[in-house]
Protein backbone atom coordinates (compact mmCIF):
# COMPACT_ATOMS: atom_id res chain seq x y z
CA UNK A 1 0.00 0.00 0.00
CA UNK A 2 1.17 3.53 -0.70
CA UNK A 3 2.18 5.40 2.47
CA UNK A 4 -0.37 7.90 3.80
CA UNK A 5 0.91 11.07 5.52
CA UNK A 6 -0.25 11.70 9.06
CA UNK A 7 -1.92 14.98 8.05
CA UNK A 8 -4.03 13.30 5.34
CA UNK A 9 -4.93 10.49 7.73
CA UNK A 10 -5.96 12.95 10.44
CA UNK A 11 -8.00 14.94 7.93
CA UNK A 12 -9.88 11.85 6.83
CA UNK A 13 -10.35 10.75 10.44
CA UNK A 14 -11.81 14.13 11.38
CA UNK A 15 -14.17 13.99 8.39
CA UNK A 16 -15.32 10.51 9.34
CA UNK A 17 -15.87 11.53 12.95
CA UNK A 18 -17.85 14.59 11.85
CA UNK A 19 -20.00 12.44 9.58
CA UNK A 20 -20.76 10.01 12.42
CA UNK A 21 -21.57 12.92 14.74
CA UNK A 22 -24.03 14.33 12.22
CA UNK A 23 -25.62 10.91 11.83
CA UNK A 24 -25.82 10.41 15.60
CA UNK A 25 -27.43 13.78 16.28
CA UNK A 26 -29.90 13.42 13.47
CA UNK A 27 -28.63 16.43 11.46
CA UNK A 28 -29.44 16.00 7.81
CA UNK A 29 -27.59 17.77 4.99
CA UNK A 30 -29.61 20.76 3.80
CA UNK A 31 -29.90 22.38 0.41
CA UNK A 32 -29.99 26.09 -0.35
CA UNK A 33 -33.50 27.43 0.15
CA UNK A 34 -34.47 30.36 -2.11
CA UNK A 35 -37.68 32.36 -1.79
CA UNK A 36 -38.78 35.42 -3.73
CA UNK A 37 -41.38 37.56 -1.97
CA UNK A 38 -44.10 39.50 -3.82
CA UNK A 39 -42.17 42.70 -3.09
CA UNK A 40 -39.26 41.38 -5.15
CA UNK A 41 -37.03 40.65 -2.14
CA UNK A 42 -35.07 37.41 -2.52
CA UNK A 43 -34.20 35.30 0.52
CA UNK A 44 -31.60 32.53 0.33
CA UNK A 45 -30.42 30.43 3.28
CA UNK A 46 -28.37 27.32 3.98
CA UNK A 47 -28.36 25.51 7.33
CA UNK A 48 -24.88 23.98 7.41
CA UNK A 49 -24.81 23.35 11.19
CA UNK A 50 -21.67 25.45 11.50
CA UNK A 51 -20.75 26.81 14.96
CA UNK A 52 -20.41 30.20 13.27
CA UNK A 53 -23.12 31.99 11.32
CA UNK A 54 -22.81 34.51 8.50
CA UNK A 55 -25.57 36.69 7.13
CA UNK A 56 -25.34 39.16 4.30
CA UNK A 57 -27.56 41.82 2.76
CA UNK A 58 -26.86 42.16 -0.96
CA UNK A 59 -28.06 45.39 -2.57
CA UNK A 60 -28.04 46.23 -6.26
CA UNK A 61 -26.42 49.59 -5.53
CA UNK A 62 -22.85 49.55 -6.85
CA UNK A 63 -21.04 52.52 -8.34
CA UNK A 64 -22.61 51.92 -11.75
CA UNK A 65 -25.80 53.42 -10.33
CA UNK A 66 -24.12 56.72 -9.44
CA UNK A 67 -24.94 59.85 -11.42
CA UNK A 68 -22.67 62.80 -12.30
CA UNK A 69 -24.24 64.65 -9.37
CA UNK A 70 -23.34 62.02 -6.76
CA UNK A 71 -20.21 60.32 -8.13
CA UNK A 72 -18.28 58.79 -5.26
CA UNK A 73 -21.33 58.31 -3.04
CA UNK A 74 -20.83 54.52 -2.81
CA UNK A 75 -17.25 55.07 -1.63
CA UNK A 76 -18.59 57.25 1.18
CA UNK A 77 -21.36 54.74 1.83
CA UNK A 78 -18.82 51.95 2.40
CA UNK A 79 -17.02 54.03 5.00
CA UNK A 80 -20.30 55.14 6.62
CA UNK A 81 -21.40 51.64 7.56
CA UNK A 82 -20.40 52.06 11.21
CA UNK A 83 -21.95 55.50 11.73
CA UNK A 84 -24.87 56.25 14.02
CA UNK A 85 -28.24 54.82 13.00
CA UNK A 86 -31.76 55.49 14.26
CA UNK A 87 -31.50 52.52 16.61
CA UNK A 88 -27.85 52.51 17.71
CA UNK A 89 -24.95 54.91 18.03
CA UNK A 90 -21.62 54.26 16.34
CA UNK A 91 -20.16 53.40 19.75
CA UNK A 92 -22.94 50.94 20.55
CA UNK A 93 -22.52 49.18 17.21
CA UNK A 94 -18.78 48.83 17.69
CA UNK A 95 -19.01 47.71 21.30
CA UNK A 96 -21.94 45.36 20.70
CA UNK A 97 -20.33 43.52 17.80
CA UNK A 98 -16.93 43.24 19.47
CA UNK A 99 -18.43 42.07 22.77
CA UNK A 100 -19.55 38.80 21.17
CA UNK A 101 -16.44 38.38 19.03
CA UNK A 102 -18.30 39.16 15.82
CA UNK A 103 -17.55 41.34 12.83
CA UNK A 104 -19.55 43.65 10.60
CA UNK A 105 -18.21 44.66 7.22
CA UNK A 106 -19.31 46.19 3.94
CA UNK A 107 -17.80 45.72 0.50
CA UNK A 108 -18.90 46.90 -2.90
CA UNK A 109 -18.38 46.13 -6.55
CA UNK A 110 -19.53 48.01 -9.59
CA UNK A 111 -22.93 46.34 -9.31
CA UNK A 112 -23.58 45.43 -5.67
CA UNK A 113 -23.04 46.52 -2.09
CA UNK A 114 -22.73 43.70 0.44
CA UNK A 115 -23.27 44.14 4.18
CA UNK A 116 -22.08 41.12 6.16
CA UNK A 117 -22.03 40.02 9.80
CA UNK A 118 -20.15 37.05 11.25
CA UNK A 119 -20.51 35.68 14.76
CA UNK A 120 -20.88 32.53 16.80
CA UNK A 121 -24.12 30.69 16.20
CA UNK A 122 -25.55 31.45 19.66
CA UNK A 123 -24.91 35.20 19.29
CA UNK A 124 -26.63 35.69 15.96
CA UNK A 125 -29.68 37.43 17.46
CA UNK A 126 -27.46 40.02 19.14
CA UNK A 127 -25.53 40.91 16.01
CA UNK A 128 -28.62 40.93 13.79
CA UNK A 129 -29.89 44.05 15.52
CA UNK A 130 -26.90 46.01 14.30
CA UNK A 131 -27.09 44.71 10.72
CA UNK A 132 -30.76 45.70 10.55
CA UNK A 133 -29.92 49.20 11.78
CA UNK A 134 -27.01 49.68 9.40
CA UNK A 135 -28.94 48.56 6.31
CA UNK A 136 -32.42 49.93 6.97
CA UNK A 137 -32.09 52.85 9.40
CA UNK A 138 -28.96 54.93 8.72
CA UNK A 139 -29.02 58.56 9.90
CA UNK A 140 -25.97 59.98 8.10
CA UNK A 141 -25.57 62.83 10.55
CA UNK A 142 -23.91 65.74 8.72
CA UNK A 143 -20.98 66.10 11.15
CA UNK A 144 -20.24 62.38 11.01
CA UNK A 145 -20.37 62.35 7.21
CA UNK A 146 -17.99 65.35 7.13
CA UNK A 147 -15.56 63.40 9.28
CA UNK A 148 -15.36 60.75 6.53
CA UNK A 149 -13.45 63.08 4.19
CA UNK A 150 -9.94 62.26 5.55
CA UNK A 151 -10.73 58.55 5.36
CA UNK A 152 -11.91 58.87 1.76
CA UNK A 153 -8.68 60.68 0.85
CA UNK A 154 -6.58 58.04 2.65
CA UNK A 155 -8.49 55.26 0.89
CA UNK A 156 -7.81 56.88 -2.49
CA UNK A 157 -4.14 57.40 -1.65
CA UNK A 158 -3.71 53.74 -0.71
CA UNK A 159 -5.50 52.61 -3.88
CA UNK A 160 -3.33 54.90 -5.99
CA UNK A 161 -0.23 53.04 -4.78
CA UNK A 162 -1.47 49.86 -6.44
CA UNK A 163 -0.64 49.73 -10.14
CA UNK A 164 -3.10 46.88 -10.65
CA UNK A 165 -6.01 48.86 -9.19
CA UNK A 166 -5.07 51.83 -11.35
CA UNK A 167 -4.99 49.71 -14.51
CA UNK A 168 -8.32 47.99 -13.79
CA UNK A 169 -10.02 51.30 -12.94
CA UNK A 170 -8.60 52.94 -16.06
CA UNK A 171 -9.62 49.95 -18.12
CA UNK A 172 -13.27 50.34 -17.16
CA UNK A 173 -13.13 54.08 -17.77
CA UNK A 174 -11.87 53.44 -21.28
CA UNK A 175 -14.04 50.42 -22.06
CA UNK A 176 -17.46 51.83 -21.17
CA UNK A 177 -19.20 55.05 -22.10
CA UNK A 178 -21.24 55.21 -18.91
CA UNK A 179 -22.48 53.15 -15.96
CA UNK A 180 -19.65 50.62 -15.61
CA UNK A 181 -17.10 53.36 -16.30
CA UNK A 182 -17.74 54.79 -12.83
CA UNK A 183 -14.86 54.27 -10.41
CA UNK A 184 -15.08 52.37 -7.13
CA UNK A 185 -13.36 55.38 -5.57
CA UNK A 186 -14.61 58.92 -5.17
CA UNK A 187 -13.25 61.35 -7.82
CA UNK A 188 -11.00 64.06 -6.40
CA UNK A 189 -13.39 66.85 -7.32
CA UNK A 190 -16.25 65.14 -5.42
CA UNK A 191 -14.48 64.27 -2.16
CA UNK A 192 -15.56 67.48 -0.41
CA UNK A 193 -18.92 67.70 -2.21
CA UNK A 194 -20.63 64.48 -1.09
CA UNK A 195 -22.76 65.33 1.92
CA UNK A 196 -25.38 63.70 4.10
CA UNK A 197 -28.21 64.43 1.67
CA UNK A 198 -26.39 62.63 -1.15
CA UNK A 199 -26.17 59.47 0.96
CA UNK A 200 -29.82 59.70 2.01
CA UNK A 201 -30.99 60.20 -1.58
CA UNK A 202 -28.91 57.30 -2.93
CA UNK A 203 -30.13 54.91 -0.21
CA UNK A 204 -33.76 55.89 -0.67
CA UNK A 205 -33.59 55.28 -4.42
CA UNK A 206 -31.58 52.06 -4.39
CA UNK A 207 -32.09 50.26 -1.07
CA UNK A 208 -35.52 48.93 -1.97
CA UNK A 209 -36.83 45.41 -1.48
CA UNK A 210 -36.88 44.70 -5.22
CA UNK A 211 -33.13 45.43 -5.36
CA UNK A 212 -32.10 43.40 -2.31
CA UNK A 213 -31.28 39.82 -1.40
CA UNK A 214 -30.88 38.40 2.11
CA UNK A 215 -28.49 35.48 2.39
CA UNK A 216 -27.71 33.40 5.46
CA UNK A 217 -25.30 30.57 6.33
CA UNK A 218 -25.82 28.62 9.54
CA UNK A 219 -28.46 29.77 11.97
CA UNK A 220 -30.74 32.18 10.11
CA UNK A 221 -33.42 33.71 12.36
CA UNK A 222 -36.71 34.11 10.52
CA UNK A 223 -37.52 37.27 12.47
CA UNK A 224 -34.40 38.94 11.04
CA UNK A 225 -35.50 38.33 7.48
CA UNK A 226 -38.98 39.54 8.35
CA UNK A 227 -37.60 42.71 9.93
CA UNK A 228 -35.52 43.60 6.91
CA UNK A 229 -38.25 42.58 4.48
CA UNK A 230 -40.73 44.94 6.08
CA UNK A 231 -38.22 47.80 6.28
CA UNK A 232 -37.26 48.14 3.21
CA UNK A 233 -28.05 49.57 -21.01
CA UNK A 234 -24.59 49.52 -20.89
CA UNK A 235 -22.62 50.54 -24.09
CA UNK A 236 -19.18 49.20 -24.96
CA UNK A 237 -16.70 51.42 -26.78
CA UNK A 238 -13.08 51.26 -27.77
CA UNK A 239 -10.65 53.51 -25.98
CA UNK A 240 -7.38 53.79 -24.12
CA UNK A 241 -6.09 54.99 -20.76
CA UNK A 242 -2.35 55.62 -20.25
CA UNK A 243 -1.02 56.33 -16.76
CA UNK A 244 2.65 57.38 -17.10
CA UNK A 245 4.92 56.63 -14.15
CA UNK A 246 8.54 56.09 -13.18
CA UNK A 247 8.23 52.37 -12.48
CA UNK A 248 10.44 50.11 -14.59
CA UNK A 249 7.58 47.61 -14.75
CA UNK A 250 4.66 48.26 -17.09
CA UNK A 251 1.18 46.95 -16.25
CA UNK A 252 -1.05 46.63 -19.32
CA UNK A 253 -4.48 45.19 -20.00
CA UNK A 254 -6.07 44.72 -23.42
CA UNK A 255 -9.72 43.67 -23.46
CA UNK A 256 -12.85 43.57 -25.56
CA UNK A 257 -16.49 42.93 -24.72
CA UNK A 258 -17.41 39.37 -23.74
CA UNK A 259 -20.52 37.74 -22.28
CA UNK A 260 -22.77 38.85 -19.44
CA UNK A 261 -22.89 36.79 -16.25
CA UNK A 262 -25.34 33.92 -16.47
CA UNK A 263 -25.49 33.93 -20.26
CA UNK A 264 -24.87 30.80 -22.32
CA UNK A 265 -21.44 32.07 -23.40
CA UNK A 266 -20.12 33.22 -20.02
CA UNK A 267 -18.74 29.80 -19.04
CA UNK A 268 -16.96 29.50 -22.41
CA UNK A 269 -15.03 32.69 -21.61
CA UNK A 270 -14.24 31.37 -18.12
CA UNK A 271 -12.87 28.13 -19.56
CA UNK A 272 -10.93 30.13 -22.15
CA UNK A 273 -9.39 32.19 -19.35
CA UNK A 274 -8.07 29.06 -17.64
CA UNK A 275 -6.96 27.54 -20.93
CA UNK A 276 -4.86 30.61 -21.70
CA UNK A 277 -3.70 30.98 -18.09
CA UNK A 278 -5.50 32.50 -15.12
CA UNK A 279 -2.42 32.65 -12.90
CA UNK A 280 -0.25 30.13 -11.03
CA UNK A 281 -2.08 27.18 -9.47
CA UNK A 282 0.94 26.25 -7.33
CA UNK A 283 2.32 28.66 -4.73
CA UNK A 284 5.34 30.42 -6.25
CA UNK A 285 4.84 28.23 -9.31
CA UNK A 286 5.78 29.25 -12.85
CA UNK A 287 2.39 28.42 -14.40
CA UNK A 288 4.06 26.29 -17.07
CA UNK A 289 0.74 24.94 -18.39
CA UNK A 290 -0.35 28.45 -19.42
CA UNK A 291 -0.46 28.97 -23.18
CA UNK A 292 0.16 32.67 -22.65
CA UNK A 293 3.33 32.02 -20.62
CA UNK A 294 4.59 29.50 -23.17
CA UNK A 295 3.96 31.85 -26.07
CA UNK A 296 5.44 34.98 -24.49
CA UNK A 297 8.53 33.08 -23.30
CA UNK A 298 9.42 32.50 -26.95
CA UNK A 299 9.23 36.24 -27.68
CA UNK A 300 11.38 37.68 -24.88
CA UNK A 301 14.07 36.67 -22.42
CA UNK A 302 13.14 39.45 -19.97
CA UNK A 303 11.12 38.61 -16.83
CA UNK A 304 7.36 38.95 -17.29
CA UNK A 305 4.00 37.91 -15.93
CA UNK A 306 0.95 37.36 -18.11
CA UNK A 307 -2.55 36.04 -17.49
CA UNK A 308 -6.01 36.12 -19.00
CA UNK A 309 -8.41 38.77 -17.69
CA UNK A 310 -12.12 37.97 -17.37
CA UNK A 311 -14.93 39.73 -15.52
CA UNK A 312 -18.70 39.57 -16.03
CA UNK A 313 -21.54 41.88 -15.07
CA UNK A 314 -25.30 41.55 -15.34
CA UNK A 315 -25.40 42.96 -18.86
CA UNK A 316 -21.82 43.00 -20.11
CA UNK A 317 -18.37 41.55 -19.65
CA UNK A 318 -14.69 42.14 -20.37
CA UNK A 319 -12.19 39.54 -21.57
CA UNK A 320 -8.56 39.98 -22.49
CA UNK A 321 -4.99 39.75 -21.28
CA UNK A 322 -3.13 41.37 -18.38
CA UNK A 323 0.65 41.71 -18.65
CA UNK A 324 3.44 42.88 -16.34
CA UNK A 325 6.76 43.33 -18.08
CA UNK A 326 9.93 45.37 -18.38
CA UNK A 327 9.45 48.69 -20.15
CA UNK A 328 11.80 47.70 -22.99
CA UNK A 329 9.97 44.48 -23.87
CA UNK A 330 6.35 45.43 -23.24
CA UNK A 331 5.47 45.56 -26.94
CA UNK A 332 6.82 42.06 -27.61
CA UNK A 333 5.01 40.67 -24.55
CA UNK A 334 1.61 42.13 -25.49
CA UNK A 335 1.81 41.09 -29.14
CA UNK A 336 2.94 37.57 -28.26
CA UNK A 337 0.08 37.19 -25.80
CA UNK A 338 -2.47 38.40 -28.36
CA UNK A 339 -1.03 35.95 -30.88
CA UNK A 340 -1.78 33.08 -28.48
CA UNK A 341 -5.42 34.12 -28.26
CA UNK A 342 -5.60 34.25 -32.07
CA UNK A 343 -4.10 30.77 -32.25
CA UNK A 344 -6.94 29.50 -30.05
CA UNK A 345 -9.46 31.27 -32.28
CA UNK A 346 -7.94 29.49 -35.27
CA UNK A 347 -8.49 26.10 -33.64
CA UNK A 348 -5.12 25.56 -31.99
CA UNK A 349 -6.56 23.78 -28.96
CA UNK A 350 -6.43 20.08 -28.20
CA UNK A 351 -8.92 17.99 -26.27
CA UNK A 352 -6.29 17.62 -23.53
CA UNK A 353 -5.98 21.41 -23.27
CA UNK A 354 -9.75 21.72 -22.90
CA UNK A 355 -9.95 18.98 -20.26
CA UNK A 356 -7.21 20.65 -18.22
CA UNK A 357 -8.88 24.08 -18.42
CA UNK A 358 -12.25 22.65 -17.36
CA UNK A 359 -10.67 20.88 -14.39
CA UNK A 360 -8.91 24.08 -13.30
CA UNK A 361 -12.11 26.13 -13.56
CA UNK A 362 -14.12 23.52 -11.66
CA UNK A 363 -11.44 23.31 -8.98
CA UNK A 364 -11.29 27.10 -8.66
CA UNK A 365 -15.07 27.37 -8.43
CA UNK A 366 -15.58 24.51 -5.97
CA UNK A 367 -12.72 25.65 -3.73
CA UNK A 368 -14.22 29.16 -3.63
CA UNK A 369 -17.27 27.59 -1.98
CA UNK A 370 -15.16 25.99 0.76
CA UNK A 371 -15.17 29.21 2.78
CA UNK A 372 -18.31 30.76 4.21
CA UNK A 373 -17.35 34.07 2.57
CA UNK A 374 -17.18 32.50 -0.89
CA UNK A 375 -20.40 30.53 -0.45
CA UNK A 376 -22.29 33.54 0.88
CA UNK A 377 -21.13 35.73 -2.00
CA UNK A 378 -22.10 33.10 -4.58
CA UNK A 379 -25.56 32.62 -3.06
CA UNK A 380 -26.16 36.36 -2.77
CA UNK A 381 -24.95 37.20 -6.26
CA UNK A 382 -27.12 34.53 -7.87
CA UNK A 383 -30.15 35.39 -5.75
CA UNK A 384 -29.84 39.07 -6.61
CA UNK A 385 -29.27 38.40 -10.32
CA UNK A 386 -32.13 36.03 -11.12
CA UNK A 387 -33.81 35.07 -7.86
CA UNK A 388 -32.48 31.51 -7.87
CA UNK A 389 -29.53 29.36 -6.85
CA UNK A 390 -27.59 26.95 -9.06
CA UNK A 391 -25.96 24.06 -7.23
CA UNK A 392 -22.24 23.27 -7.62
CA UNK A 393 -23.21 20.05 -9.40
CA UNK A 394 -25.21 21.99 -11.97
CA UNK A 395 -22.40 24.51 -12.56
CA UNK A 396 -19.86 21.68 -12.92
CA UNK A 397 -22.14 19.96 -15.43
CA UNK A 398 -22.41 23.16 -17.46
CA UNK A 399 -18.63 23.51 -17.46
CA UNK A 400 -18.29 19.93 -18.73
CA UNK A 401 -20.61 20.79 -21.62
CA UNK A 402 -18.30 23.53 -22.96
CA UNK A 403 -16.89 22.32 -26.29
CA UNK A 404 -13.85 23.12 -28.41
CA UNK A 405 -16.16 25.05 -30.74
CA UNK A 406 -17.40 27.19 -27.83
CA UNK A 407 -13.81 28.01 -26.87
CA UNK A 408 -12.86 28.93 -30.44
CA UNK A 409 -15.94 31.14 -30.80
CA UNK A 410 -15.15 32.94 -27.54
CA UNK A 411 -11.59 33.59 -28.71
CA UNK A 412 -12.89 34.83 -32.08
CA UNK A 413 -15.19 37.24 -30.25
CA UNK A 414 -12.16 38.74 -28.52
CA UNK A 415 -9.97 38.82 -31.62
CA UNK A 416 -12.60 40.55 -33.76
CA UNK A 417 -14.01 42.80 -31.04
CA UNK A 418 -13.24 46.45 -30.38
CA UNK A 419 -10.19 46.65 -28.14
CA UNK A 420 -9.79 48.76 -25.02
CA UNK A 421 -6.38 49.20 -23.38
CA UNK A 422 -5.08 50.53 -20.09
CA UNK A 423 -1.38 50.86 -19.23
CA UNK A 424 0.61 52.14 -16.28
CA UNK A 425 4.36 52.68 -15.76
CA UNK A 426 7.18 53.78 -18.04
CA UNK A 427 5.20 53.89 -21.28
CA UNK A 428 7.92 55.10 -23.67
CA UNK A 429 7.91 51.78 -25.58
CA UNK A 430 4.34 50.74 -24.83
CA UNK A 431 2.30 50.45 -28.04
CA UNK A 432 -1.02 52.23 -28.41
CA UNK A 433 -4.21 50.26 -28.79
CA UNK A 434 -4.36 50.91 -32.55
CA UNK A 435 -0.80 49.53 -32.96
CA UNK A 436 -1.45 46.04 -31.60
Amino acid sequence: LAPVCSLCFQTRLNAAQAARKVEATGFQPQGVQVTKLPSGLVIASLENYSPASKIGVFVKAGCRYETPENQGVTHHLRLASNLTTKGASAFKICRGVEAVGGSLSVTSSRENMIYTVDCLRDDIDTVMEFLINVTTAPEFRPWEVSDLTPRVKLDKAQAAQSLQIGVVEGLHAAAYKNALANSLYCPDHMVDIIQSEHLHHFVQNNFTSARMALVGLGKCPAHFFTAVATSVICLMSSGEIRLPGSSSLVHSAVVSQSAAAGSSDSLAFSVLQHLLGAGPHVKRGSNTSSKLVQGVAKATADPFDVSAFNTSYSDSGLFGIYTISQAASVGDVIKAALAEVKAVADGGVTAADLTRAKAQLQGHYLMSLETSEGLLETMGTQALADGSYHSPEEISRRIDNVSLTDIANAAKTFVSGKKTMASSGNLVKTPFVDEI
